[in-house]
């Protein structure tokens, strides 16, 4: 089975659904104390960062039952950014795990809260803090602005969602 990179156009609307079940997963864990679900997370996390969307259970399961119930047309923005958002959860996520089976739970609890909080501005606000901290880390040149042009010039982009937002 071949496993897919992760693709350059995301939909935004399915990046916002995956979130929202990354958040319900994120807040059954961090008020029932269930830790363990950070690992079911960080797994999610590693495949969709490293894979794409395809080696993803949470994102297979948003585009083969949720997505299609949902009437939003897609409205696509640049996969990179999502993909080091992806990078960023995995980071928390094996963090919290890690810290976790150490023993040690107001570090996971602090993590916990994070993972709460980023989901539900992107899932609810359509604030990716990912990819505004890939935005800043292009701007500082850590990131060369050649790995994703259309990230790098944001007017370009903003541009081409007013042109599909008054072509509907």
């Amino acid at each position: 089975m071949r496993i897919s990179r992760f693709p350059n156009i995301v939909d935004d609307v399915t990046v916002r659904l995956i979130a929202a079940v990354i958040l319900v997963l994120a807040v059954v864990a961090l008020a029932a104390h269930q830790w363990w679900l950070y690992a079911v997370l960080a797994v999610d996390f590693v495949l969709r960062a490293g894979w794409g969307p395809s080696a993803s259970p949470i994102a297979i399961l948003v585009n083969r039952w949720i997505r299609p119930r949902v009437a939003a047309k897609p409205r696509y923005t640049a996969g990179l950014p999502k993909r080091f958002a992806a990078a960023v959860g995995a980071v928390f996520t094996v963090a919290a795990t890690v810290l976790w089976l150490a023993g040690t739970s107001v570090p996971v609890i602090l993590i916990g809260a994070i993972m709460v909080v980023f989901p539900a501005l992107e899932s609810i606000a359509g604030i990716c803090v990912g990819c505004i901290v890939f935005g800043w880390l292009m701007r500082l040149g850590v990131i060369p602005e050649s790995v994703c042009l259309e990230c790098a010039d944001i007017t370009r982009r903003a541009a081409s969602r007013q042109a599909a937002t008054t072509a509907s």
